[in-house]
C-alpha cells in the first residue's frame, strides 16, 4: 500500500495518508468515500480529515435553504478512518479483509456541520480483536465536537 510520510517526522513515526493510500486502504468510492486525508494513523489512534464541500449530493436534499451534513454520514465517515486505522494496526492491508458495522452505540450530535468546513475525524480502539473491534469516534470542526460515537465493527472477507 502506498503511503507518504512527513518528511519532518523521524523515521518510525506515525504515517499520514494522502488520497491515493486512502483509495487503496478501503473499498468506498465516491460518493461514499468520506475521508479525504488522514493526517496521522498511529497503533491505537487516527486523525483523518473530511473537507465537507457545498457540491456534496446530500446538501440538495438535507435540507434545501439550510445544508446541514447528515449526523449519519459523519459516523460513516468516523467508521471509514476506523477501517483504515484497522486495517494498519492490525496488518490487514492486501488481505482481502473488509471492516463491517456491526453496532452503533452512545451517538450524539452536538453541532451542524455545513459546507465550506474541514470536519477532523479522530477515532481510536476501545476493545481490540483479530475479528471484532470497538471503536470510539469523535468528529470536530475548529475544535468544536460536532459527533460523538462509539461504534462495533466486524474483521470478514470481502
Amino acid at each position: 500500500m502506498s503511503e507518504q510520510h512527513d518528511a519532518a517526522a523521524p523515521a518510525g513515526s506515525a504515517k499520514v495518508y494522502d488520497h491515493r493510500a486512502i483509495l487503496a486502504a478501503l473499498p468506498h468510492r465516491y460518493p461514499m468515500l468520506l475521508v479525504d486525508r488522514v493526517v496521522e494513523v498511529g497503533e491505537d489512534q487516527i486523525h483523518a480529515i473530511k473537507a465537507v464541500s457545498f457540491n456534496e449530493e446530500f446538501f440538495q436534499g438535507h435540507f434545501p435553504g439550510r445544508p446541514i451534513m447528515p449526523g449519519v454520514l459523519q459516523i460513516e465517515a468516523l467508521a471509514q478512518a476506523a477501517g483504515i486505522l484497522a486495517i494498519e494496526s492490525l496488518g490487514l492491508a492486501g488481505s482481502g479483509k473488509l471492516v463491517y458495522f456491526m453496532a452503533i452505540e452512545e451517538a450524539k450530535f452536538r453541532a451542524p456541520v455545513e459546507p465550506g468546513v474541514l470536519l477532523h475525524l479522530e477515532a481510536g480502539f476501545v476493545q481490540k480483536r483479530s475479528r471484532v473491534c470497538k471503536f470510539w469516534g469523535k468528529a470536530s470542526v475548529d475544535g468544536k465536537v460536532t459527533c460523538e460515537v462509539q461504534f462495533t465493527a466486524m474483521i470478514a472477507d470481502s
